[in-house]
């Protein structure tokens, strides 16, 4: 009796857990929009942020620095406060329509514990940026919101307007959902799925571990998991893949995409590279896994992924394939 007046008074309050917040994505953009230029994380290069919004200019978007982009405090891009401030006031300006990060870093979660989930799931806009921003990306995604993985400022000025990735981010922000065909792998594990799509940077988004942020909450929705990272040893990884098993969310995903692990050494505890200790372990799981895909700490392609997406995975011996969902797709080839 006391568990159905506890639902009661929970549906009469509005309670919404984050596996029953509904995905929203955010609207498209058009020429002349503003996006809001911020740096959750480290300080960035001043130069390079100057550049980034070079290029938001060439796309046809208005950048606007936030207040507190350039500051240091310890490293970080301002004190938590202002940092949070700066997210504050792009999240809830009306003005403002997408938010990039200028780079990534560490300190994205001393934001994301001042701002409650309602906050984004009120104000549903585009946050672009990967490595450290993925604690951004985790908490919109467990509000409901969708997010974009994809370059920041340094990306998209050093890599230029005709450039393949560019181009699809530029279209992403669009309306366009892009669709991505790579090349196999030897250790890819064939098959076919569907669900949403989640992941990024392994260290930070296991660093949310069950809190109301972790986008892995939503398991039991069945997702597709992305992974990448730098700079983090093989037996670091190995340790997050089994805390992710250990979770029981690993055998509830419906498929995994593994994307570039950079500047680690191997080999490491008898495993050539990254790639065969994961294999060793994620042999054993009946879904579709594919190797290499260009995504993360890459200097040449690292592919915008739509964070919350309904996405459709096939791995098969002429390689792997995403489709995101619903709306018209565009392929894109490597």
């Amino acid at each position: 009796m006391r568990a159905v007046l506890l639902l009661l008074l929970s549906a009469c309050l509005g309670l919404t857990t984050t596996a029953q917040r509904p995905m929203v994505m955010p609207p498209a953009l058009k020429a002349g929009d503003t996006i809001a230029v911020l740096s959750p994380s480290s300080t960035p290069d001043a130069e390079t942020v100057e550049k980034g919004c070079d290029a938001l200019r060439e796309w046809g978007y208005v950048p606007v620095v936030g207040p507190h982009a350039l500051s240091r405090f310890h490293g970080f891009a301002g004190t938590p406060h202002q940092r949070t401030s700066d997210l504050l006031w792009a999240l809830q300006d009306s003005t403002i329509r997408a938010i990039m990060c200028t780079r990534g870093g560490d300190g994205a979660v001393q934001v994301l514990r001042r701002i409650p989930l309602d906050v984004f799931a009120r104000h549903p806009k585009w946050i672009i940026g990967f490595s450290d921003v993925t604690a951004l990306h985790s908490a919109e995604v467990a509000a409901g919101v969708m997010s974009i993985h994809g370059s920041m400022c340094d990306g998209i000025a050093a890599r230029g307007e005709r450039d393949s990735v560019n181009a699809i981010m530029q279209r992403l922000l669009q309306g366009e959902l892009p669709s991505y065909s790579v090349p196999a792998h030897p250790l890819n594990q064939h098959g076919e799925a569907t669900g949403r799509l989640v992941g990024g940077n392994m260290s930070v988004f296991c660093g949310l571990a069950g809190s109301d942020y972790d986008f892995l909450n939503r398991a039991d929705e069945g997702l597709i998991l992305f992974i990448e990272d730098t700079q983090e040893s093989m037996t670091k990884v190995d340790r997050m893949l089994h805390l992710i098993e250990i979770r029981g969310i690993l055998p509830k995903l419906k498929g995994i995409i593994v994307g570039h692990f950079s500047k680690y050494k191997s080999p490491e505890n008898g495993f050539a590279d990254m790639y065969d200790m994961l294999h060793e372990y994620l042999q054993y799981y009946p879904i579709p896994v594919c190797y290499d895909f260009p995504v993360g700490h890459h200097s040449g392609y690292n592919f915008p992924m739509i964070e919350g997406c309904r996405v459709s995975l096939k791995v098969d011996g002429n390689g792997t394939r995403i489709v995101f969902e619903p709306e018209t797709t565009i392929e894109h080839r490597l």
